[in-house]
């Protein structure tokens, strides 16, 4: 009956309509409110993500740069024992390459301010660009009285100077110590102006960063308003790290408190991370609505957003769809990216929506996350730069010792390394036999002149004292934890294949490879350099001397490498700033044959 008023056909327009009446409008409503609750929540754990890791990102910093402190003053204290002989009582400490170790110590780093060395009667030495004040001269007494009882001492911070002038820096100290005895103490003031610097970036980037010690007291801040020293425990965040002790070394807790502000009571969102070697923290804190603003609006904007929907979605329904799903998997796609570690990725997408504002805030995350990371890589290449830059003026001092030796450990260095990478060598190894190289003869700096710049022959016991140079070469960087891979070529690159090496007569395979290819190269430049007990041979003279040696003493495939490295070009010999008059007259002394043609004592 009703059938007749039907039309033949339905358009497909109607049957759209229909479709999208009855399914849309409830979903669509649903399908909003989830929306909403989902990026709610991404929001606010980007908000928090984001405090987490600028304060992990400066607590790391303060890690580094502490460490850092402490490896340069344990190089420094372990010249100093060698320099001086274990024995730093009475007139001793000053002597004139001590205090050349110190100075040239402070001015390894802009951000030491001064340094003193102190012997077992309080007296000593210092360099720098400050004079302690009273405050300082209190926290030197206090370190000297942890380094008579073997300890490390992290002062508190101070504020030195007056008006614009004025800086915030802190009390470093190690014990100096020789075989058990009490030697005397290094201390160093460290400039926290690189800290601050670091708070005043965040600062203006939205968030209130401090530091505060283990008892809640503040350490450096971006405002002026926060002055070293200031008890913030009235802070519920600070006055939780400071109760949670221990504990607080393994939490990174972001939470909301309160805060007084006059008449007027702000919560706040903030973070603390912890400095596990200084035991401070540091924290960063935001007003919560500033904080989740971007949370508000999108609440705000979502809720028209579906009304909308709602009473346009017969017109608009597919071509939302689209732009609600094409955004989520540009944004799912930027995360998974980011997760694998690449901060380089931007959601390109221009909308006036809710999805736009959350690519906004997408895209500041990924910035500053970007921004902070490389922080943290050019503060490691800082601080690789600084420990090599020791490394190479440690190994100056000890070719500044013997004229005829000058930039001997360079040589070396660049011909184990071309060795290394001749040998097919990984990168991490051929960095361990730069460091290795460099540093192979270290030992000399605690032989006596007399012996090292001998121009004669040397006796019995003149040559078992130079042979010790590779175990005090051991011995000075053994305390020093990341050079535990080195020591094998600085201890054996004098041992031999066929057994009559020093220090421990090692055969064949018991030598590493390491001190195998230092010993090839320290053999190479010791033939083409002038000595004062050999003039320089040429590079065929000295390869043939060296391929005589293949097998017996020195190892065959480092043997090989060289002379491959040679027949490309890559090897040019420096000319020599001996005389060879000096060298003619140094090659009439009584020496056996053998040593005139290669001296191991004596490289």
């Amino acid at each position: 009956m009703f059938e007749k008023f039907l039309p033949k056909r339905i358009p497909i327009l109607y049957v759209i309509l229909g479709v999208l009446v009855g399914i849309s409008v409830v979903p669509m409503y649903f399908y909003s409110a989830q929306v909403q609750s989902i990026n709610r929540e991404r929001l606010i754990t980007n908000e928090r993500l984001l405090q987490n890791t600028v304060t992990r990102s400066i607590a790391d910093d303060i890690s580094e740069h502490q460490e850092s402190f402490r490896l340069m003053q344990a190089n420094l204290a372990s010249a100093l024992q060698v320099a001086s002989g274990g024995d730093l009582t009475g007139d001793h400490v000053q002597a004139p390459e001590l205090r050349a170790l110190l100075e040239n110590f402070v001015s390894s780093s802009s951000d030491l301010d001064y340094a003193t060395l102190l012997n077992s009667d309080a007296k000593g030495i210092s360099a720098g660009r400050i004079e302690p004040d009273a405050f300082l001269q209190k926290e030197l007494e206090a370190a000297y009285a942890a380094a008579t009882d073997a300890r490390a001492y992290n002062g508190q911070p101070l504020v030195v100077g007056n008006g614009k002038s004025s800086r915030t820096v802190m009390l470093v100290s190690t014990p100096v110590t020789y075989g058990g005895r009490f030697l005397g103490m290094i201390a160093s003031v460290v400039d926290l102006d690189y800290l601050i610097r670091r708070l005043r970036e965040i600062d203006r980037g939205g968030l209130t960063p401090y530091v505060v010690d283990s008892q809640g007291r503040l350490v450096a801040g971006a405002s002026p308003e926060y002055a070293t020293g200031q008890d913030m425990t009235n802070l519920e965040i600070v006055r939780n790290f400071v109760e949670q002790g221990r504990k607080a070394q393994m939490l990174a807790p972001t939470r909301e408190f309160n805060v007084d502000m006059g008449k007027k009571n702000v919560v706040m969102l903030g973070t603390y991370s912890a400095v596990s070697n200084l035991n401070w923290a540091v924290v960063v804190q935001k007003p919560r609505d500033e904080a989740y603003s971007s949370v508000y609006e999108m609440q705000r904007t979502a809720r028209w957003l579906a009304i909308t929907a709602v009473c346009l979605s017969i017109l608009i329904g597919i071509i939302a769809a689209r732009r609600i799903t094409n955004p989520l998997e540009v944004l799912t796609e930027s995360s998974h990216a980011i997760a694998r570690g690449d901060f380089s990725q931007r959601v390109q997408l221009n909308s006036r929506t809710e999805i736009g504002e959350l690519a906004s805030t997408f895209n500041f995350m990924s910035h500053e996350l970007e921004h902070f990371i490389e922080d943290l890589k050019r503060a490691a290449a800082e601080n690789r730069e600084l420990f090599m830059n020791s490394i190479q003026m440690l190994a100056g001092a000890v070719d500044e010792k013997d004229p005829y030796t000058r930039g001997h450990s360079d040589r070396v260095t660049k011909y184990s390394i071309l060795i290394a990478k001749e040998l097919g060598m990984p990168e991490d190894f051929q960095e361990i036999v730069r460091v290795s190289a460099q540093l192979h003869d270290v030992g000399k700096i605690g032989i006596e002149d007399r012996i090292l710049k001998k121009p004669g022959a040397l006796t019995a016991e003149e040559f078992d004292i130079m042979k010790t140079h590779t175990t005090k070469g051991a011995n000075i960087l053994r305390p020093v934890s990341q050079l535990k891979e080195m020591i094998p070529g600085i201890e054996l690159h004098h041992e031999s294949l066929d057994g009559r090496g020093y220090p421990h007569g090692l055969k064949t395979d018991e030598i590493p490879l390491l001190p195998r290819i230092i010993a090839v190269a320290d053999t190479f430049d010791a033939l083409t350099t002038n000595r004062p007990y050999q003039q320089a041979h040429s590079c065929e003279d000295a390869l043939r001397i060296i391929r005589s040696l293949s097998g017996k003493r020195l190892d065959p495939a480092a043997v090989i490498a060289i002379e491959a490295i040679y027949a490309r070009g890559e090897i040019g010999v420096p000319p020599q700033s001996m005389s060879m008059a000096a060298a003619a007259n140094a090659s009439t002394t009584d020496k056996p044959v053998i040593a005139a043609t290669i001296e191991p004592d004596r490289m």
